[in-house]
């Protein structure tokens, strides 16, 4: 399989630049899996397609202002660092830029020394591990100093900081948004709870593998990064009896999806309660063992994202679907329209 085959012409100015003013008033594109339908709906129809018993899985996670502004202490050049892993004990690993002016030993300052970053390990691709230097508490500094990490293709500046957060986002560690639940109110969610749907939540914390392209011609050669996720004992237990009363699990975003699907091939189609580090890449061939839909936004032309709803609803479909959604001039990417897989 060809990372090429993942490959559509994508009008840029279907790129959305800037969140819709109501979250929940994006388009959906409907596609049936297993026939190939394609529907147009709103947003708010997303309730139409769950049933009482049901469960929709949602990622916690909170994006922290990890882009960072500084200087190199020796020269004073400018160099922009964005946190995506905590490793324990003040020690992160960082993409960098200009990545070549950072060596082993390499200090550089944020807000004239309040954060300061050395250099801990040099590793490929622009990564960096850095030792943070601080007084008092590190995410209140990066609140301070920081910025939310908008991804590449985004050109606007976000003139809401919390229109980059689900309104759920609870556990801080992400250096991206689960952007499929962006969409999601309040007033949604309880009018879900009310039909009689379940609402579970995961954390997942978004790393590096959500801003690496994929570089190499055979698609099974491509290297995720590993991301850290957590399940709760209250989750387990539900989507455990969500499956055994055979009753759906609608999961939201490719994030909540890939920890569903590592946590589900540990235990054989089960779930429990558990931590960890996910590294999983889903791709055409892959046998999904815990969802049966995905609510997505539309991804990046020869994207992991674009291979793993390929694996759920096939390449033909998805393909199809996106030509419908350039068409229909649907909104793409991190602020764009809405999917649902059924």
């Amino acid at each position: 399989m060809k990372t090429d085959d993942f490959d559509f012409n994508l009008p840029e100015e279907l790129i959305a630049q800037t969140p819709i003013e109501k979250r929940d008033a994006s388009r959906l594109l409907v596609l049936d899996k297993k026939t190939g339908e394609i529907s147009h709906r709103h947003f708010t129809d997303v309730i139409d397609y769950m049933e009482k018993g049901d469960t929709l899985v949602l990622n916690d996670t909170k994006v922290m202002p990890a882009r960072l502004y500084g200087v190199k202490e020796e020269t004073g050049a400018v160099i922009e660092v964005l946190l995506l892993k905590d490793e324990g004990n003040d020690v992160w690993e960082c993409l960098t830029k200009p990545a070549k002016r950072i060596k082993e030993d390499t200090v550089v300052s944020f807000g004239n020394g309040k954060l300061k970053a050395i250099c801990i390990e040099v590793l490929d691709e622009g990564i960096r591990k850095f030792k943070l230097e601080y007084k008092g508490i590190l995410y209140e500094i990066l609140d301070e100093l920081g910025e939310m990490p908008l991804p590449p293709y985004i050109h606007e500046k976000l003139q809401e900081k919390d229109r980059y957060q689900t309104v759920y986002a609870k556990n801080v560690g992400s250096a991206a948004a689960p952007t499929a639940g962006l969409h999601f109110t309040e007033e949604l969610l309880d009018k879900i709870k009310e039909k009689g749907v379940n609402i579970a939540y995961i954390t997942l914390h978004v790393g590096l593998g959500t801003f690496r392209p994929v570089n190499v011609e055979d698609v099974s050669k491509h290297k995720m990064h590993s991301e850290y996720y957590v399940m709760s004992e209250e989750t387990a237990e539900l989507l455990n009896k969500t499956k055994e009363n055979g009753h759906k699990i609608i999961s939201v975003g490719t994030t909540s999806t890939r920890t569903l699907e590592t946590i589900a091939s540990l235990y054989n189609g089960k779930f429990e309660a558990c931590s960890g580090w996910t590294n999983i890449f889903i791709y055409p061939g892959y046998q999904f063992k815990g969802i049966n839909c995905l609510i997505t936004n539309f991804h990046l032309p020869k994207s992991t994202l674009v291979m793993l709803v390929s694996a759920l609803a096939g390449k033909d479909n998805i393909m199809k679907a996106y030509n419908e959604a350039i068409k229909e001039k649907y909104r793409f990417f991190s602020f764009g329209d809405s999917m649902l897989i059924k």
